[in-house]
C-alpha cells in the first residue's frame, strides 16, 4: 500500500517535484466538476480547488464556476512554485536535503531480488551511476520515478497548478506558495528509512499498477467525488502513520492556520492544493468547519 501511496502522493497530494501529465488514454467525463469550495466573510474570499498535478493532454476539466472563481481571485496559492523552466530553486533544495556521506550502497537499500530492476532503472534515469551513492533514499526514489511516469507516456505542461499559475501571470496577479521546495521534500526527508526504503522499491517497479490507479483517481478526480478521494487515502494511508502525518495532517493543520489567518484580510484569493487534502475526516475542510467556519461547494 505505501509503494502505490508514494506514487500516488506525486500526482494528487501535490509534491511537484515532477512535471509530467497523466497516461494518454484517459478520458475526461462527459461533464467534468472537480471539486470547489469558498469561504467567506465580508470582505474577504477564498476559493479551495483540489488539483491533480498530473493530466492527459487536452484533458477537459474546467468549468464556468471555476472560470468565474479564477476571474474574481486577486491572488493564486499553490503548495509550492517549482519553475520548470529555470528548476535551479528545486535541484539546489534537493542537493541541500538529500545528498549524504556514509550512506550504505544503494543495491544494499532495496531487496536483493529488486538489485536488478534497480540498476535498469539506474541505467534508464541517464544519472551517472556513482551519484545515486551519495544520495538518500527518497531523493534516489523520486529521481527514477520518472522513469515510470516516462514509460506510462506521461509529460508536463498539462497539470492544474501550471494552467493556473500561466493565467494568473499572464494577467499580473501575484502567485505565491504555501511551502518553500525545501519545506515540502522536508517532509520525505523526514520519513523513516524503512519508509524511504519502500518508496525506492516502488519506484523501480512496473508502472502499469500506477496506471490503473492513476485513472480511478482521476475518474474521481474528474466527477468531484471527494468520497472516493477520501476512501482511497484512506485506505492506502491505514498501513503508514508516518506517512500519512507527514504528508496529510501536519500540511493540512498548516494550512489551515494560515487560512484562519488569512480571513482577517481583505480581498479574493484562490488556494489550489492536492485533491487529497480537501478530501474526508481531517482534511483541509474538515478543519475549517471544525473550527467553525461555513466552507460552501461550489461545485
Amino acid at each position: 500500500m505505501l509503494k502505490s501511496l508514494a506514487r500516488r502522493a506525486v500526482a494528487a497530494l501535490g509534491l511537484s517535484l515532477t512535471l509530467f501529465a497523466a497516461p494518454a488514454e484517459a478520458r475526461a467525463p462527459a461533464a467534468p466538476r472537480p471539486a470547489l469550495w469558498s469561504i467567506a466573510d465580508a470582505d474577504t474570499t477564498i476559493y479551495l480547488f483540489g488539483t491533480i498535478h498530473l493530466l492527459p493532454e487536452k484533458y477537459r476539466w474546467r468549468t464556468p464556476a471555476f472560470d468565474r472563481a479564477v476571474d474574481g481571485s486577486q491572488q493564486l496559492m499553490v503548495e509550492t512554485i517549482v519553475d520548470d523552466k529555470n528548476p535551479q530553486k528545486m535541484m539546489s533544495a534537493l542537493a541541500s536535503l538529500g545528498l549524504s556521506k556514509g550512506l550504505p550502497p544503494i543495491a544494499e537499500r532495496v531487496a536483493p531480488a529488486k538489485r536488478a530492476a534497480l540498476e535498469a532503472a539506474i541505467a534508464k534515469s541517464g544519472i551517472p551511476r556513482p551519484a545515486f551513492e551519495g544520495m538518500e533514499t527518497w531523493m534516489a526514489a523520486f529521481l527514477l520515478l520518472g522513469n515510470q511516469f516516462k514509460d506510462s507516456g506521461l509529460k508536463g505542461d498539462e497539470g492544474v497548478e501550471k494552467v493556473l499559475r500561466d493565467s494568473f501571470a499572464s494577467r499580473n496577479k501575484p502567485i505565491g506558495e504555501l511551502e518553500s521546495n525545501v519545506e515540502q521534500l522536508g517532509f520525505f526527508d523526514k520519513l523513516p528509512e524503512s519508509a524511504q526504503r519502500q518508496l525506492l522499491e516502488g519506484a523501480i517497479d512496473q508502472p502499469q499498477s500506477f496506471n490503473a490507479e492513476f485513472k480511478q483517481m482521476l475518474g474521481a478526480w474528474g466527477r468531484g467525488d471527494v468520497n472516493a478521494i477520501a476512501r482511497t487515502f484512506n485506505r492506502d494511508l491505514g498501513s503508514s502513520p508516518e506517512l500519512k502525518q507527514a504528508l496529510i495532517d501536519r500540511r493540512n493543520a498548516n494550512w489551515s492556520r494560515w487560512i484562519e489567518q488569512r480571513m482577517a484580510q481583505p480581498g479574493a484569493i484562490m488556494i489550489a492544493v492536492g485533491a487529497g487534502h480537501l478530501a474526508g475526516k481531517d482534511s483541509v475542510i474538515d478543519m475549517l468547519r471544525r473550527g467553525g467556519y461555513q466552507v460552501r461547494r461550489l461545485q
